[in-house]
């Protein structure tokens, strides 16, 4: 390896100890990552500016942003309206892998990747419940997904971007063509989809997040409203996705004078139909976010408060509820607590007929719709035993999606065309999202996940601690002397390293770090730059085998619920044929004679 000094050594081995934690305990990675970056400022190979430097990258910076962006798509439902028609009802998990992988590939060639998994994370979430598919199946193909489509094109990755900029300031072979690399994104995508749907129903876990476990203690009934003016007018109950939600059902439809007990799937709804759905409470509240559905209007509309600004509560009533032993409408609950009833958990039993006429019990669970402060406001009073507010459940803004796609579609277009740095594009369009009311301030500081970009940044601190330590170069010097001259095992060399410092660093460091070693060694051959060039693109950007590598991977690992080395199960044999694809390939694209 060379001679290194001591605090090479001792960055290699803080290095070594972060991947055994990672891999070996539970701890929290941004616990973990802080941690070793901590050292390193303490021991001297970092200074706090060093270290901290990370914290400022704007790639960081971008998808802190991105976040309040994404916030204002979901609030408005636009991610929806367009997620949910795209992934549709698939028959299998391989053919909900491939219905995901292969439009996030496409629009990842296109866009940078970050973002688009940043949409795609709630859509995916939402899409897991409703077919029923594990979360975990889903998560990380959505960001090969993206990976692999960032690949087939100069903008699909910042990395792309980063190494053309080092061909023109430092060699006058002049730039790559915008689809130049697509001779080895294009196999990339094809070999890692096949991979993916054909090994992730052994290799990919099937497990839960954290919190994502459903409540199976209390089943509600709920009645809504049909608007004449829905989208869902003229369709079966099949088509409008009212048939298979994820634990409950639609149990019949009042239409007019008529009721219809055992609706059937092709059973086609009708405006002003009621429909009496029965199930859990993330379903309830699924039902209320739905466009083109609302509760029953004879209480809900006479709310003083836009749906939009509502909160979702949910009460337990209590013996000393003023309201027990009469009716809902009867014990005026609206007027009472400034809150609708719109659906009755009561142990298990189904309860029938408009929820206006439910006489109330002792332990009567209720969801309700409420102004807000609501929750804070009856904390702690008498009527009721417990009042637990939901998070993220306001109804979506859906009368702004087209605000917040169009703001959207403009931020990729003045991005993509270069006009200004995706961070300043996405700062306009975040505050955009604020401005017009697509998100709340309040909802765009709590959409951020400050876990991720900790990490993120933590991880760019001990990549910069590789490197000026001197510990990167001393690897790299080592590793390429073994090739000797030959040029095929010397572009296999430089893809290997590039790989190795992709999955301990980040993809950008790991291009920059290699991209002179490469420069060096094809001058040293008297071959081609532009094969080594490839290579470097590929192998920074084919971090499948661990999750601090990649952005996107870090971005699927809450929410997938995964472990460490989830990504090495199924990730590592994917990086092992990408790279031999990339190697044989890239000298038949850019031979190596000059």
């Amino acid at each position: 390896m060379g001679v290194m000094g001591a605090d090479a050594w001792l960055t290699l081995g803080i290095v070594g100890l972060t991947m055994a934690a990672l891999i070996g305990t539970r701890v929290a990675p941004d616990f973990i990552l802080v941690g070793s970056l901590t050292i390193l400022i303490v021991s001297g190979v970092l200074s706090p500016s060093e270290a901290l430097a990370g914290l400022g990258n704007p790639g960081l910076a971008t998808i802190g942003i991105l976040y309040v962006v994404v916030a204002g798509l979901v609030q408005t439902g636009a991610v929806n309206a367009v997620g949910t028609p795209l992934l549709g009802r698939p028959k299998s998990l391989a053919s909900a892998q491939l219905r995901l992988m292969l439009p996030v590939s496409a629009i990842s060639s296109m866009l940078n990747n970050t973002p688009v998994v940043a949409m795609m994370v709630p859509v995916v979430e939402d899409w897991s419940r409703r077919t029923g598919l594990p979360v975990s199946k889903l998560m990380i193909p959505l960001s090969y997904a993206a990976i692999l489509g960032g690949t087939c094109t100069l903008i699909g990755t910042s990395t792309n971007l980063i190494v053309n900029g080092l061909v023109l300031e430092t060699t006058n072979l002049g730039p790559m063509g915008f689809f130049a690399i697509g001779a080895l994104g294009l196999p990339a995508v094809i070999i890692g989809t096949v991979y993916v749907v054909a090994a992730g129903r052994w290799l990919l876990p099937d497990r839960k997040p954290p919190l994502g476990q459903p409540d199976e203690t209390r089943e509600y009934t709920i009645e809504m409203l049909l608007e004449h003016t829905s989208a869902l007018v003229g369709k079966s109950v099949e088509e409008a996705g009212l048939r298979n939600l994820p634990g409950a059902f639609l149990a019949e439809i009042e239409r007019g004078d008529a009721i219809l007990p055992a609706v059937a799937p092709t059973e086609r709804l009708q405006g002003g139909d009621r429909l009496l759905f029965v199930g859990a409470v993330d379903s309830m509240a699924d039902l209320l976010r739905m466009r083109g559905l609302i509760p029953v209007p004879d209480q809900v509309t006479k709310l003083a408060v836009p749906r939009p600004e509502r909160s979702l509560v949910e009460v337990v009533v209590s013996a000393s509820c003023p309201v027990v032993g009469r009716t809902i409408r009867a014990g005026r609950f609206r007027t009472r607590y400034e809150a609708v009833v719109v659906a009755v958990a009561r142990n298990g039993e189904r309860l029938r007929g408009k929820v206006g006429d439910i006489l109330l019990r002792t332990g009567d669970t209720l969801l309700l719709e409420t102004r807000p402060m609501f929750a804070e406001r009856y904390a702690n009073s008498r009527d009721f035993l417990l009042v637990s507010e939901f998070r993220e459940s306001a109804v979506p803004r859906h009368e702004k999606a087209w605000l917040a796609g169009a703001i959207l579609a403009g931020m990729v277009v003045v991005a993509a065309l270069g006009i200004v740095s995706m961070l300043e594009a996405a700062l306009v369009a975040g505050a955009l999202m604020v401005i017009t009311r697509c998100t709340s301030g309040s909802s765009a500081r709590a959409s951020v996940d400050w876990s991720v970009l900790i990490v993120i940044g933590a991880a760019l601190g001990i990549g910069r601690a590789m490197d000026v330590s001197g510990a990167a170069t001393s690897m790299a010097g080592a590793w390429l002397g073994i090739v000797g001259d030959n040029p095929l095992l010397a572009l296999a060399a430089v893809y290997a390293l590039t790989n190795l410092f992709t999955e301990t660093m980040t993809n950008n460091a790991a291009a920059v770090l290699v991209f002179p070693i490469a420069q060096a060694t094809a001058a040293g051959l008297g071959v081609s730059l532009w094969p080594f060039v490839a290579v470097i693109m590929m192998a920074a950007s084919a971090s499948f085998a661990t999750p601090i590598g990649y952005q996107t991977n870090l971005m699927v690992y809450g929410p997938g619920g995964y472990r460490f080395t989830d990504y090495a199960r199924i990730g590592l044999f994917l990086n092992i044929l990408l790279g031999i694809m990339a190697v044989l390939l890239a000298p038949l694209v850019w031979p190596f004679t000059p």
